[in-house]
């Protein structure tokens, strides 16, 4: 049977059509792929790295993937937690010196778990509006590489109105404390960590930690982010990125250092499918950890939160799907597998969201809203049939 008109062939057109209504939208340049433990089972790229010299999109360009670098650092402190060098309910204080948690509200006795699951009631850097307009907007210095606990000190002062612990916040603040708790306990770096502990047993050549780890020898696209009202009002425009368009400006030039162990990875979808399944499938984490991370919680409408880790219920009965989203200054992503199916999905974007509010399209609103991975589960079960 010809592909083209087949079952099989239905999805492919209906996938491509998905990333062509995303570039269609506005976003510059898409990359996805979809796997299962077969293999790839499809990969496209669409859109322009490089708008004004109309470069295409390949497989080899990376992208920043911010915060699906949660998952990274969580499995190198839940690895921690089964050689029984860390416990989930140690604290901050216990850990780490006072000069790094000083003045930040419930720092001091957050623990491990409390860290991982986002119910920590610690403040994110990310939402002060002094870090916004100095990391992201008007008074960014594109070339500077930020100190590891420099974010830190945006928060440091009493926020009677902010998290309690307990309750469910998502805060950049708690993932450069496990950075940090993991460069305590092992007295190295954090991003030594990931790379040998996931990074070279998986053979990810293409994923490094952005400011901390030499550049891979790929390609970076350029990184563009939606330039709205919102966003000049709330961060303001760095005055060495260009307009490119009304919507869009160029923030290439910048780094993700600022990011660290909450989102500074820079990665192919090729390597973060190899990460993916390996996680799934318990070749990075024991049983016993691998449920912790598991371990749901009420979050965010159509998601739950574990430690390190959200269950994701899918669109248009795509089934509940476990992983991250991501998003930076000039990039988004998703990182999702399938709870209760061998089918693994990414797609990456060179288009960054973070306070511009309301936008037309990003690689996260694409697997959000769009049936994307609902077509993923149809054609694994499609390609099962066909190897089967």
């Amino acid at each position: 049977m010809d592909q083209e008109k087949s079952p099989e062939g239905d999805i492919l057109a209906a996938l491509n059509a998905i990333l062509a209504e995303s570039i269609n939208l506005g976003v510059p340049g898409l990359s996805a792929i979809i796997s299962s433990s077969q293999g790839t089972l499809w990969q496209s790229c669409t859109g322009l790295v490089d708008v004004r010299a109309q470069v295409p999109v390949a497989k080899d360009h990376l992208f920043g993937i911010g915060s699906i670098t949660k998952v990274f650092i969580a499995v190198v402190i839940l690895q921690l937690v089964d050689e029984k060098k860390l416990n989930l309910q140690d604290a901050v204080a216990d850990i780490l010196a006072p000069q790094i948690y000083h003045n930040i509200d419930n720092a001091p006795e957050a623990t491990v778990a409390g860290l991982l699951s986002h119910t920590a009631g610690v403040d994110s850097w990310e939402e002060d509006p002094t870090w916004i307009v100095e990391a992201r907007g008007k008074n960014l210095v594109p070339e500077k590489v930020w100190e590891k606990t420099e974010t830190l000190d945006f928060i440091r002062r009493p926020n009677p109105s902010g998290p309690r612990p307990g309750q469910w916040s998502y805060s950049n603040t708690n993932f450069t404390l496990l950075g940090l708790i993991v460069e305590k306990i092992v007295q190295g770096t954090a991003e030594s960590e990931i790379r040998q502990r996931i990074l070279e047993p998986l053979n990810m050549s293409q994923t490094y930690l952005e400011g901390f780890e030499k550049a891979r020898p790929y390609t970076s696209p350029r990184r563009y982010h939606w330039d709205t009202a919102h966003f000049r009002s709330t961060a303001g425009i760095c005055p060495e990125f260009t307009q490119l368009r009304e919507s869009l400006v160029d923030a290439t030039g910048s780094n993700l250092s600022v990011e660290w162990t909450a989102g500074s990875i820079v990665s192919s979808p090729s390597d973060l499918v190899k990460f993916a399944v390996a996680l799934r499938d318990g070749n990075l984490l024991s049983p016993s950890s691998l449920k912790v991370m598991e371990d749901w919680r009420p979050a965010e409408v159509s998601m739950e939160m574990g430690h390190g880790l959200f269950r994701f219920q899918g669109p248009e009965g795509a089934g509940k799907w476990l992983g991250h989203f991501g998003d930076v200054l000039g990039f988004t992503g998703a990182l999702f597998w399938k709870e209760d199916g061998d089918c693994a999905a990414c797609v990456l974007a060179n288009i960054g969201t973070m306070h511009a509010g309301s936008v037309p399209s990003s690689a996260s609103d694409l697997v959000e809203k769009s049936a994307f991975l609902k077509l993923a589960s149809d054609l694994a079960e499609c390609k099962e049939r066909t190897f089967s």
